[in-house]
């Protein structure tokens, strides 16, 4: 699985958890805990293909929250069955059929990610516990910091935020291509990162609509961070869709946003060419800015928390049409009543 393109800071994790592993011979259970953009799914993917190789059995399960959200006719623990056993296998409706699952999994030493778990996934995670023999590897990634206390999870490790070296030689990647800014760019460059508070997902987004640009859009860009709460990195997402050239990519952004994470690449691709929009150069142009991912499968991914974004840009748009529409019916009927009426009296209305 594709972890990162650049993996600053990350095998020193991979290491120290891959440690904790090692001559493991019990079901052992790792939850990795963080805030939203701080790099969990990265690190569980590194470590997955570190570990792969020496398991015959294997599942990862990516973004838990958003495949319950959308698509509540797969079960995620079918699709777990799925992977270990290449076969389609029901989930057992009684007891009997149960021991007959824990059978076909006795003696599977299987490597497991599940990632972006929350409370309501937690049978799952028991569910893995309870099927699989000595040896299985279970790691969960989740935001909410009690439930590996509440899964009793073996190892938990918080995941923390990158300081400000590290940050600084992720936007360079991004911005630069290189591990270090250009030295006429460094103080911009440090200033950026200081507003970016370590989370590798805006440090790579933030980076990435810096590429290539003049110190005045640089300037540009860290006037609005200016203006932006630390914690709120949603705003700070937003100037990356912002920074797109036009209408068609930001319209392309919040078409998959809403309607084609997790479908093919091609068949986006058919369905939007179709419509008149050049989705191909557009989703090029998306990769490119990490507003989407191309995941296995060639299918489209996209970061919960750029989701979220998405949603609320799309949400607003709606609220906008509908007090503009509200005010175009208030002005159909301020003109009929003046030329049905003697009396040239109207209302502006303020919304």
């Amino acid at each position: 699985m594709s972890a990162t393109q650049f993996p600053v800071g990350l095998q020193s994790h991979v290491q120290y958890l891959i440690g904790t592993i090692q001559n493991n011979t019990e079901v052992y259970t790792i939850g990795i805990t963080g805030a939203g953009g701080s790099g969990k799914t990265t690190l569980a993917k590194a470590i997955y293909n570190q570990l792969s190789a020496t398991f015959t059995e294997k599942s990862f399960i990516e973004d838990i929250a958003h495949l319950s959200e959308t698509r509540s006719n797969i079960r995620l623990d079918e699709q777990l069955l799925l992977d270990v056993l290449k076969t389609k296998v029901e989930i057992p409706s009684n007891e009997m059929e149960g021991r007959m699952i824990r059978e076909r999994l006795s003696g599977k030493r299987v490597l497991i990610v599940l990632d972006d778990v929350t409370e309501i996934d937690a049978s799952l995670v028991w569910k893995c516990v309870e099927w699989f023999s000595g040896g299985t590897v279970i790691i969960i990634t989740t935001r909410d910091v009690d439930l590996p206390r509440i899964l009793q999870v073996d190892s938990v490790f918080p995941l923390k935020l990158m300081d400000e070296e590290e940050s600084l030689e992720l936007l360079s990647w991004h911005a630069f291509g290189e591990a270090k800014p250009k030295e006429e760019y460094n103080y911009l460059a440090k200033s950026v990162v200081s507003h970016c508070g370590g989370l590798p997902l805006a440090l790579e987004v933030i980076g990435n609509c810096l590429y290539e640009r003049t110190k005045e859009e640089w300037n540009s860009v860290l006037l609005k961070l200016e203006k932006i709460p630390l914690h709120d990195i949603q705003r700070k997402l937003k100037i990356s869709f912002d920074g797109l050239r036009n209408e068609m990519e930001k319209d392309l952004f919040l078409d998959v946003c809403c309607s084609f994470v997790g479908k093919g690449r091609s068949y986006v691709t058919k369905i939007l060419n179709g419509c008149g929009v050049d989705a191909d150069t557009g989703i090029r142009v998306l990769i490119e800015s990490s507003l989407i991912k191309i995941k296995k499968n060639d299918k489209l991914g996209m970061h919960p928390l750029l989701q979220e974004m998405g949603r609320e840009i799309i949400s607003e748009i709606s609220e906008e049409e509908f007090w503009m529409e509200r005010r175009r019916l208030q002005f159909d009927d301020a003109e009929y009543v003046l030329t049905d009426n003697s009396v040239r009296t109207f209302f502006i209305y303020a919304f």
